[in-house]
């Protein structure tokens, strides 16, 4: 075998290889402004990230493009990012994520609807059907109402003059007709908050919400990345007539997660699984054979619920209303609203249940008791010559006339 020849070959073929790439390098020629590169981010320091740009060198690009709303980086080390070139300056080349400034902005552009690149607008005024945004500084676009991504509490007259990413989903007419969106950059974000959350949230945990909405049926609470329901039912341990009693919107709240259903996209919060639980000590605080002033809250066919303290009510039922009458519906005795006394017949703290009786029944039934009892006594000790129960009384009388 002749090593000397394969070495020569090994060595001719190393050399057109560098050639190879010497003259793609070449052809290649500068970066053209506008031009899109796919680079890995090689540091990041605390005003700029600097991008690994191959045998072109390095470039770098504002920190402050990756990153949030809230201040959070989008990016590390060894992420690749999409970019433009914008200019190059004593062999430092500039990019930006955000196509939208600088020479070339008709080209810039339409680079950006092709390859998905967000840019910057500011919302001029609201017009039929959406608003008017200037991009690259004079590009006049046009987003409508349903691609703005407003939140719940957000109304269309908060978004004016506000500066905002945006994607371009049309352009036509050589950019005389641009048409953008902020749903895609929202939706990205919700996502990756959305990932965040479902690694870290539990069913049962407590967090601080935002309000957004209130309805009917409930409220609508976003606690960072997901939007939930918070039902009338879970607003308080008392019984709530109306949400916009107790909630505002944009109010902040402390909810505990009662469901989390990743796969519809449905959440449900307490409001009042965030607060004491009023029934740990109803039973300590209500004892049986204790009074009680309390406030009818509701009448039923049964009996009347009697609110003894927030959280906490009891029930007479219909057959204590009476006083011995009978009575074909609680109306005929309470209404909602009064206030009452009450006895404590039977607490249940476990089921929640306090049986109540009106606490005039109960005293006039507890003095027959009484009185009674007082008879059977007095007649037990009498002597049997005393005669009856008539000669008995006769005999006290005539005592006290004396």
């Amino acid at each position: 075998m002749d090593t000397n020849n394969q070495s020569t070959d090994a060595t001719n073929s190393e050399e057109s290889f560098a050639d190879m790439f010497e003259k793609s390098f070449k052809k290649q020629g500068k970066l053209e402004t506008g031009q899109m590169v796919e680079a890995a981010v090689v540091k990041i320091s605390a005003e700029w990230i600097f991008l690994d740009l191959g045998g072109k060198g390095e470039g770098y690009l504002d920190k402050k493009e990756m990153m949030t709303e809230t201040g959070e980086l989008k990016v590390k080390e060894g992420d690749i990012v999409r970019a433009y070139f914008v200019s190059a300056e004593n062999n430092e080349m500039h990019f930006t994520t955000k196509v939208g400034s600088g020479p070339g902005k008709q080209s810039q552009l339409e680079d950006a609807w092709r390859n998905g690149i967000p840019v910057d607008g500011t919302v001029v005024k609201e017009m039929k059907g959406g608003y008017e945004i200037r991009i690259a500084g004079t590009v006049r676009a046009f987003c409508p109402f349903s691609q703005m991504g407003l939140r719940r509490d957000e109304q269309p007259a908060d978004s004016i003059g506000r500066a905002l990413s945006f994607k371009i989903i049309e352009f036509a007419e050589g950019g005389r007709n641009i048409v953008v969106s902020r749903k895609p950059i929202l939706e990205k974000e919700r996502q990756g908050k959305f990932e965040e959350l479902k690694a870290t949230l539990k069913e049962g945990a407590k967090v601080t919400g935002k309000v957004t909405s209130i309805q009917k049926f409930g409220a609508f609470v976003d606690i960072g990345g997901i939007e939930g329901l918070l039902p009338i039912s879970e607003l308080a341990w008392t019984r709530t007539g109306k949400v916009g009693d107790i909630l505002s919107v944009g109010q902040t709240v402390e909810v505990i997660i009662k469901k989390l259903d990743w796969e519809q996209n449905r959440f449900s919060f307490s409001l009042k699984d965030a607060l004491p639980d009023p029934w740990e000590k109803a039973a300590a605080a209500f004892p049986i054979g204790s009074y009680h002033i309390g406030t009818v809250s509701r009448l039923a066919p049964f009996g009347a619920f009697v609110t003894l303290k927030e959280g906490v009510d009891g029930l007479i039922h219909i057959s204590k209303l009476g006083a011995g009458k009978r009575i074909n519906h609680p109306k005929e005795v309470v209404k909602e609203g009064q206030t009452v006394e009450v006895k404590v017949e039977a607490v249940d703290a476990a089921q929640r249940k306090l049986s109540l009786s009106l606490a005039e029944v109960s005293r006039a039934e507890e003095d027959d008791a009484a009185s009674l009892k007082d008879y059977q006594q007095q007649t037990k000790d009498a002597p049997q010559n005393m005669g009856s129960l008539g000669d008995l009384l006769k005999s006290k009388m005539e005592q006290k006339e004396k």
